[in-house]
Parts: structure tokens; sequence; C-alpha cells
């Protein structure tokens, strides 16, 4: 195990975690809002879409994402070949409708922890509904949920070495091709220090969240 063999191990590592990276931004980005869009749909009025709303989300949450990757980019094309994705775009969809179910459950848990008289406050205090939620609720909502939205982040970093089973090249694929070429197990050590460096940096971004959005 020389120097050279450590720092191209390294840089072709590198390059899986720019995929992860990518992975990580994009789906954060679209699965939050999608999993707050669901929350409300979930408290709507109109029984039947209840009823949707509450099975997607069990349906997603009873079935390994895995599984959810192979049925958007092997199933979906069976069915219609319209329905034909590249590698990424079925990723970023999948892992996206995935974590907004769980989203929407951690969003419902911080939306019912907030007490129902504080829109009776803030009426007092002469705001409307929508100011209120937007003023009072969200914020409240917001702290309640973060220390779970920061284990969800933590799990998705960890939850894209599954694209390597749908033909991405990541971080575990380009160890494990080291691994294959050099016949040494230190790429898969190299990879372990990338992942924890990665989500102990995302960690102590949302302890410092945590702190600056405290009472």
């Amino acid at each position: 195990m020389d120097a050279n063999a450590i720092l191209t191990t390294t840089l072709a590592l590198m390059q899986g975690l720019g995929v992860v990276l990518l992975l990580f931004a994009v789906v954060l980005a679209a699965s939050m809002p999608l999993g707050f869009f669901l929350t409300l749909l979930a408290r709507c009025r109109i029984l039947p879409v209840r009823w949707i709303v509450n099975a997607y989300i069990y349906v997603i949450r009873a079935t390994p994402l895995m599984l959810q990757l192979f049925f958007i980019y092997f199933g979906l094309p069976y069915i219609n070949k319209a329905l034909t994705f590249s590698a990424l775009t079925a990723a970023l969809l999948g892992y996206s409708l995935n974590y907004a179910a769980y989203f929407a459950e951690i969003f419902r848990g911080g939306l019912l922890s907030v007490d129902k008289g504080q829109y009776e406050a803030a009426k007092v205090l002469g705001l409307n509904r929508v100011q209120a939620t937007i003023k009072v609720i969200l914020p409240q909502m917001f702290r309640v949920a973060l220390p779970s939205i920061t284990n969800e982040s933590i799990t998705l970093v960890k939850d894209t070495a599954l694209v390597f089973s749908i033909t991405i090249p990541e971080i575990i694929y380009y160890a494990k091709a080291a691994v294959s070429r050099t016949g040494n197990v230190y790429p898969y050590a190299i990879a372990f220090l990338i992942y924890l460096a990665v989500n102990s940096l995302l960690q102590w971004f949302f302890n410092w969240l945590e702190r600056k959005t405290a009472y």
C-alpha cells in the first residue's frame, strides 16, 4: 500500500462523493416541500384525499427504498416505454418520493405538538389564520421537527449508497472497484472516513441550526 495508490483511490472516491452530494442536495430540496404539502393534504377535510395521501405514505414507508428504485428504473418501462428514465433521474425521483413520505410524518408530528390555542392567541394579536400559520405555528413546528429532520438527513446521505443498484457509480462503487483492482481493503476504510466526515459536518450544521432556532 503506497501513497500514490491511496491518492488515486481517494480521488476516485471523491467522484463518488460528488454524486452523493448532488443526490443529497436535490432530494432534500425536493422532498421537504413535498413532504410538507403531503402533511397539509393529510389534514384535508376531503376524506378521499386524506385516504389517498395516508395510503401513499404507508406504502412508501412499508416497502424498501431499493425496491422502489427498481420499480421506477426497471419496472415503469415495462408498463409504458414513455416512462423510461435515466438512472440519475430515476434515483432523484425515487429518493424524493420516498423521503417526502418520511418528512410528511415528521412535519405531522411537529404540527400536532403545537397547542391549538396558539391560533386563538394569534387571533387576539390581530393575525389571520394564514399569518398565524406562517409567523407562529410553522416556526414552532420546525423547532420540534428539527432533530428528526437531522436524523433523516443523515440517513439520506447513507442511503445514497443504494444508487449503485441502478448502475450509478457512487462512493461504494468506486471503493469496490479499487478493492478488486488492488486486492486490498483500504479503499473501504477511505469510504468509511468520507461518509463519517460528511455526516459529522452535517450533524455540526444541524446542531448549530438547533441552537440558532432555540428560544
